[in-house]
């Protein structure tokens, strides 16, 4: 949406000539942004100045919350709009098919869900764990002569200590994201590794030899050290992607019916049944049911998760619905027979559940929240 397009809605929303799906989406801004923040009084007169004066102001004049009226509501949702519009959730719905009966948005549900955070489990060569989230900053333990770091932004690191030897280099450790988790960890050779959700990933303290080789399962991104004499392999659901160095991004799920190899920067080669696809940056390897089919990427889509939002597009909503599952730790359950529709669009990861649902039930989906499990309805 852009920033057009989102005064228009305002100025219709205060004139009172929204529809109940646009005031859903004013109203649903207006809870992500005040879920935690202190906001200011607005005047009209100032909705109608520059942007750019507004939000600086709006920034510097954050304090207690004062008590919400209606122009307060209209200023506040601009300001959400400003600094959203690059991550807010605006879904089409395709028509449902004509067998099918229209269905009616509910109210916002009361029950919360709220959404993940820095979770992971390290799991150490000896089989003892760590749980990174309620850990201290600081160094962890000394794996077999290497120092496991955790720092503040919540990412560890391994530092060779001087008796780190040859011989100590063929040890593994593990790090695990539950449902609800993400992480980040930089390996013992410098490359950088984003962690989605439900994922897990194997590697050794330190690299020997002439390869750098780890196991992944769920997705990751990877930002790769280079070093031309020792390839870096990335073995994950039937697959191996092979570089020097380069970003990329691997989403290998074992419920997702494709693997999705995007590459950014760089070039890699997937090798796969017995057959190499090498890709250049922009584009994209799909393998499924062992065959894989070199395409262009949407970059957006591949790398929304690793910078804080969901992306749809054109998925149905078991596509949809397997993503909220991973990042808000619930179980999803379909009642009946589910119509046919089709969600484009994005939404900052950082909200509770119930308001994306809300937004979803705007769009004729059906659903109810039973503690940690969603069940879809027709």
């Amino acid at each position: 949406m852009s920033k057009k397009d989102a005064t228009n809605l305002l100025n219709r929303y205060r004139n009172g000539q929204a529809s109940e799906e646009e005031k859903a989406l004013v109203e649903s801004w207006y809870a992500e942004y005040t879920k935690n923040t202190a906001i200011p009084e607005i005047d009209d007169r100032e909705l109608e100045n520059n942007h750019d004066e507004l939000l600086q102001r709006i920034m510097a004049e954050l304090t207690a919350v004062r008590k919400i009226n209606y122009r307060r509501l209209i200023s506040i949702a601009a300001f959400a709009i400003l600094i959203l519009c690059a991550g807010v959730l605006f879904i089409k719905q395709h028509k449902p098919h004509q067998d099918q009966l229209p269905l009616t948005a509910q109210k916002k549900p009361i029950n919360n869900l709220p959404p993940g955070g820095n979770r992971a489990v390290l799991i150490l060569s000896n089989g003892s764990k760590i749980d990174l989230g309620s850990k201290k900053n600081g160094a962890l333990t000394n794996e077999k002569g290497m120092i496991i770091h955790k720092n503040a932004a919540g990412r560890i690191s391994y530092d060779q200590t001087k008796h780190h030897t040859a011989s100590q280099t063929d040890v593994f450790n593990t790090i695990l994201t539950p449902k609800g988790g993400q992480y980040q960890l930089v390996l013992s050779d410098g490359t950088k590794v984003w962690l989605n959700s439900a994922s897990t990933l194997k590697y050794p303290v330190a690299f020997a030899g002439t390869k750098r080789e780890i196991e992944l399962s769920g997705e990751a991104y990877f930002e790769v050290a280079h070093d031309r004499h020792k390839p870096f392999r990335v073995i994950s659901n039937g697959q191996v992607v092979e570089v020097l160095g380069t970003h990329f991004n691997v989403n290998a799920y074992q419920d997702e019916r494709v693997i999705k190899t995007t590459l950014l920067e760089g070039s890699v080669k997937v090798l796969t049944n017995g057959t190499s696809s090498k890709i250049k940056p922009g584009q994209q390897v799909q393998v499924q049911n062992g065959h894989a089919a070199v395409s262009t990427a949407d970059m957006e889509e591949a790398i929304a998760w690793k910078n804080g939002f969901f992306y749809f597009k054109d998925d149905d909503i078991q596509t949809v619905m397997r993503q909220l599952s991973r990042w808000y730790n619930v179980t999803v359950k379909y009642e009946g027979q589910i119509p046919t529709r089709e969600f484009s669009g994005q939404m900052n990861k950082n909200i509770d559940a119930s308001h994306l649902l809300h937004i979803l039930s705007i769009e004729q989906i059906h659903y109810r929240i039973e503690n940690k499990t969603i069940v879809i309805m027709p």
